[in-house]
């Protein structure tokens, strides 16, 4: 058996490759930019096929790499969670487009859920709430609008990415691990099974859905590379990121930024519960025990970046963000609520739309860009607040994902959340969190701990920013938010934030 780790890390706007020692070396790494497809307002999509193709191709030079399919002693998967994709188990290939997690054409069925009084339900069942965001309502959706779908009886498969990808290696294997499965609105979080309940609820043939599984183990075998290569780890990407931190203590925390902003705090072996409009997720399963985690999700990070360098043109590329930012002593009073998608957690609005306040005519382009990214640690302090009032504060923070190269958005972070920031020498933590899963699941480490030898060294970030300043920045936040959120939302105002923690 080979001694190297193929991971295969597919995103939202780009998947890869990346090749590792079981020391944590990265050999190599291989990209391709996947095409976002926007059919309507709200609307996000993703070609299936592309993904596979993309994928395979990124795989192909990582193995290469390698020195041949024998140099890989197992495959780790780690994946876009929420989107979910539709296939023909006869053909294999997808019979509708790919529903991203990022689209909102469920939201009128979501409102019609919590109106019917079925969100704190769902909730005590699953751990997560009716947003847009997640599997269940967007295969709801799918079943009532795309006939063929229905038309496909039992050759019917439906599932995550992490699925699809294991489907199209192994040709025909269907499963899913407890952490996707999580995210579908559709398994119990206690039980770790799809729930009867629940499938009715959002129209969901059991048949066409995978077998849940846990996260490392061997799961089958690809022979598409020369040789035969286990597949034996599968993680969503914020959870594989989290054991990529080695948070494996309960209270341990990471953010990672990337196209969104997400949160997970280690809670332990008892399913939590919020009663802040956080989440409650499964973080691993391993011989069919999991360990758990609250959860909170910002929709739009390093896409407001994209949308601003793209769509709006006030910048050419994201790191001279950092410059720009440094340019300016403060924000000039303006903020920037980056609701695109709608706004995520403690909220859940996904009606609500983006906007920029404070301008006059003493507002430059450096302000607007500077407030951009200060709405990274002012979206960070409201999920902060929440996941304190749930009994989960965060002492530290361990950050990564493509914007934290930022230095200076990393000491905002933690000037704003007034707690040292920990952001590791290789960042890349997603992908570094499913080769150590592969890598217990191949037999190459006894369990996680030993995998942690994986994480190198990190530099800290410790909180400089007077407490005036930082009170004033936060009252200016609180009053954007509010001016953009349902009059209900705006008066259930956030917890207050823990005095001993200003």
């Amino acid at each position: 058996m080979g001694e190297l780790l193929l991971v295969l890390d597919e995103g939202t706007t780009s998947t890869r490759a990346m090749l590792f020692e079981a020391s944590g070396k990265c050999l190599g790494s291989h990209a391709a930019e996947l095409t976002q497809h926007y059919p309507g307002p709200g609307l996000v999509e993703h070609d299936a096929n592309e993904i596979w193709r993309r994928t395979l191709e990124c795989a192909i030079a990582m193995v290469d790499k390698a020195g041949g399919a024998d140099r890989i002693a197992a495959i780790g998967i780690t994946n876009q969670r929420e989107t979910i994709v539709f296939w023909d188990k006869t053909t294999g290939e997808p019979l509708a487009p790919a529903i991203v997690w990022q689209d909102r054409r469920t939201a009128a069925l979501c409102r019609k859920l919590r109106d019917a009084g079925e969100e704190p339900g769902v909730q005590a069942r699953t751990g997560l709430l009716l947003d847009p965001y997640f599997s269940g309502t967007k295969i709801a959706w799918a079943m009532e609008h795309w006939p063929q779908l229905a038309a496909a009886c039992d050759r019917l498969a439906i599932g995550t990415v992490e699925s699809w990808l294991v489907w199209k290696l192994t040709g025909g294997l269907h499963i899913s691990d407890a952490t996707n499965a999580s995210r579908t609105l559709l398994m119990g979080l206690g039980s770790g099974g799809w729930s009867d309940g629940l499938l009715d609820m959002f129209s969901a043939p059991r048949d066409a859905l995978p077998e849940i599984v846990d996260c490392a183990g061997r799961f089958g075998t690809t022979r598409l590379f020369g040789g035969e290569i286990p597949i034996c780890g599968l993680a969503g990407d914020q959870q594989s990121a989290t054991i990529g931190q080695a948070c494996f203590a309960k209270g341990e925390t990471k953010a990672t930024y990337g196209t969104g902003a997400f949160v997970l705090t280690n809670a332990g072996t008892t399913p939590p519960a919020s009663k802040h409009r956080l989440l409650a997720t499964v973080l691993w399963q391993l011989n069919g025990r999991r360990t758990y985690a609250i959860e909170g999700s910002v929709f739009v990070a390093g896409s407001l970046i994209q949308w601003l360098r793209d769509a709006v043109g006030l910048i050419e590329t994201a790191p001279e963000t950092e410059a720009i930012a440094k340019s300016v002593p403060d924000n000039g009073g303006v903020y920037l609520v980056p609701a695109l998608s709608g706004l995520g957690a403690p909220w859940w609005e996904p009606d609500a739309r983006a906007a920029i306040s404070g301008l006059s005519f003493a507002s430059t382009r450096a302000h607007i860009i500077r407030a951009a990214l200060e709405a990274m640690a002012h979206q960070s302090h409201d999920l902060k607040t929440a996941f304190a009032a749930d009994g989960a504060d965060w002492a530290r923070l361990r950050i990564d994902g493509g914007m934290v190269a930022n230095d200076w958005m990393a000491q905002d972070l933690a000037d704003v959340l007034a707690v040292p920031v920990d952001r590791p020498d290789f960042a890349e933590t997603t992908a570094l969190g499913a080769a150590m899963l592969a890598g217990v699941g191949c037999g190459l480490f006894s369990g996680l701990e030993e995998a942690a030898k994986m994480r190198g060294p990190a530099v800290t970030f410790e909180p400089k920013l007077d407490v005036g300043r930082r009170h004033a920045r936060l009252a200016g936040w609180t009053q954007a938010v509010h001016s953009i959120v349902t009059p209900a939302k705006a008066g259930a105002h956030l917890p207050h934030e823990p005095q001993a923690k200003q």
